[in-house]
C-alpha cells in the first residue's frame, strides 16, 4: 500500500530549490514551504527574497517565514498544514517540536558522507581537505547535528582540480534525486535505517570566517591550492599583497596551479615571470590564475598583468 505523503519542505537558497523542483516534478503533494525571512542584501541593502521563496510563489505554494521556530503563531500555522512528513535541505537547526510533528518524521538532505563532514559547509571542506570522494546522506532529524538515522547515501568522485561551485552543482542534482528516492521508500514503507558509526575521525565542516578562509602561505602548495578550489567561487581565499611603499591590497582567489620545486625563497614572495604570478610557498610555487582586487573585477591574471604593476619586493601576507 503506498501511503499518501503530504510534505512541508524546508529550504532557502539555491541548492534547496533543485530538490523542491524535482519533488513537484514526481507529483508529490507539497502543502507548505518554509524558508528564511527577507533580508537587505549588497551594497544597495535592498530586501532579497530567498531562491526557495521566489521559486515556491511561482508555483503557487503557500510560503512562511518565521524569524523563531519556537515561536507559537508559527507553530499554530505548521499545525494547520497537517503535513505528515516534513523535508530539509539548507535549512536550519530545527526545534523538537518542529521536527517530531509529522507522522513519518521529518528528513535533512546533507551534501557529505555522514559521518563525515558534519556541519555549515561540508562540501567546501571535502575539497580543502583534498577528499577524493564525497556525496550525498538523507537522514530522520533528531536533537543533535547531523547525527540522525541515515536512511540513503549516494557517493561520488571529485574531479581532479573540481571547485566548490562544480561540485556544489554536482551534489545539488543528486541530491534532488536521492531525496525522491527516499520519498518513494517512505511512501511504500520500505524505510530502513542505519545508525551513524562511531568513527573517532570524524571530519568538521566547521563554518566558514575570515580566519580559515585566508591563505597561508607557509604551508604547501597543494594545501594552498585545495584551499583556493575548496572556497572558489564563494566565498573565495584570501589574501593580503604588500606591494612595498605601504601599498597593501586585499585580493580573492578564485583559480590556481601547483608546481612542486625547491626553492630558497621565503614563503609568499611574488614574481611575475612569462605573463605568470607565482607566489612561493613551503614546497614550491601556487600559480594564481584568476583574481579579484579589492575595489576591482574578477580577473584572469593576463588581464591583471596588463593594468597592475607588481613591485619586485612584493609579499602576499
Amino acid at each position: 500500500m503506498i501511503r499518501d505523503l503530504r510534505i512541508v519542505f524546508m529550504g532557502t537558497p539555491d541548492f534547496a530549490v533543485a530538490t523542491l523542483k524535482h519533488i513537484l516534478d514526481n507529483d508529490y503533494t507539497v502543502v507548505g514551504v518554509i524558508t528564511a525571512p527577507d533580508r537587505p542584501a549588497g551594497r544597495g541593502r535592498r530586501v532579497q527574497q530567498s531562491a526557495v521563496k521566489k521559486f515556491a510563489q511561482e508555483k503557487g505554494l503557500k510560503v512562511l517565514q518565521p524569524t523563531n521556530l519556537k515561536d507559537e503563531d508559527f507553530i499554530t500555522s505548521l499545525q494547520t498544514l497537517q503535513a505528515n512528513l516534513q523535508v530539509v535541505v539548507a535549512f536550519r537547526m530545527l526545534p523538537k517540536v518542529v521536527w517530531d510533528m509529522p507522522e513519518f518524521g521529518t528528513f535533512n538532505l546533507h551534501a557529505s558522507l555522514l559521518p563525515q563532514y558534519r556541519g555549515a559547509a561540508p562540501i567546501n571542506w571535502a575539497l580543502i581537505n583534498g577528499e577524493n570522494q564525497t556525496g550525498v546522506t538523507t537522514f530522520f532529524i533528531d536533537d543533535k547535528i547531523d547525527t540522525g538515522e541515515i536512511i540513503a547515501q549516494r557517493t561520488t568522485d571529485i574531479e581532479e582540480d573540481e571547485n566548490a561551485g562544480h561540485l556544489h552543482d554536482r551534489l545539488m542534482n543528486q541530491g534532488a534525486v536521492l531525496v525522491v528516492e527516499t520519498l518513494r521508500q517512505i511512501a511504500s514503507n520500505k524505510v530502513t535505517t542505519t545508525k551513524q558509526p562511531q568513527l573517532g575521525a570524524e571530519k568538521t565542516a566547521y563554518k566558514l570566517n575570515k580566519d580559515n578562509t585566508r591563505i597561508n602561505w607557509n604551508t604547501s602548495a597543494d594545501v594552498i591550492h585545495n584551499l583556493i578550489r575548496g572556497l572558489s567561487p564563494y566565498p573565495s581565499a584570501w589574501t593580503v599583497l604588500d606591494n612595498g611603499n605601504k601599498e597593501k591590497v586585499n585580493l580573492k582567489v578564485y583559480d590556481s596551479a601547483v608546481i612542486v620545486t625547491d626553492h630558497n625563497l621565503e614563503p609568499g614572495t611574488v614574481l611575475v615571470e612569462d605573463k605568470k604570478l607565482k607566489i612561493a610557498c613551503s614546497n614550491g610555487f601556487v600559480i594564481l590564475n584568476e583574481i579579484q582586487l579589492a575595489g576591482k573585477r574578477r580577473m584572469p591574471i593576463k588581464d591583471v598583468l596588463n593594468g597592475f604593476s607588481f613591485n619586485s619586493e612584493a609579499k602576499m601576507r
